[in-house]
């Protein structure tokens, strides 16, 4: 018996910007045992009161495509795309790393924030705030070279995608 592979899937949906659609997205999640990896939610229509969630989960295609199809009877969801499977797309994520050190390790810092293009948001004697923005990897990696040389805080906002060429979600 063949079993399928799990893999990493982006779900973006769009949803009405009304009180508890979040909880709702969330219960079903929990309740079917459904691990969300990242989740992001903001508003993107105003005038028509419609956010947009990006979900981050994995899975094997057949539980992907079922959690899909769930998400899409919820009230208040209005469209259900998983990006993974249904195009190409754009993924970014921003962290805001904190790294405390001195001297050469300072030093060593500065270089690998410049080779990464991350951009330095407040700076102190002894700390830096980078800013950097990337794919997951980028942004990991950059925190695996930052850990050695005084890593002292994450703050990571989540998978933003969107469809890329003329198609929408």
């Amino acid at each position: 018996m063949e079993h399928e592979a799990f893999s990493s899937a982006i779900i973006s949906l769009l949803v009405g910007n009304e009180s508890g659609a979040l909880a709702r997205i969330i219960e079903l999640f929990s309740g079917r045992g459904y691990n969300i990896e990242s989740l992001t939610v903001a508003p993107v229509d105003a005038l028509n009161k419609v956010s947009r969630v990006n979900i981050v989960t994995s899975g094997t295609p057949s539980t992907l495509a079922q959690i899909k199809v769930q998400i899409e009877r919820l009230v208040p969801v209005l469209r259900v795309v998983n990006l993974t499977v249904e195009g190409p797309y754009v993924a970014r994520e921003m962290a805001l790393v904190k790294v405390v050190s001195s001297g050469e390790t300072r030093t060593e810092a500065l270089r690998i924030a410049e080779a990464f293009r991350a951009r330095i948001v407040d700076t102190t004697a002894h700390s830096f705030i980078f800013e950097l923005t990337g794919s997951g990897d980028k942004l990991n990696s950059f925190i695996e070279l930052m850990r050695s040389l005084g890593l002292a805080e994450i703050s990571r906002t989540g998978v933003a995608s969107i469809c890329r060429g003329p198609q929408t979600i």
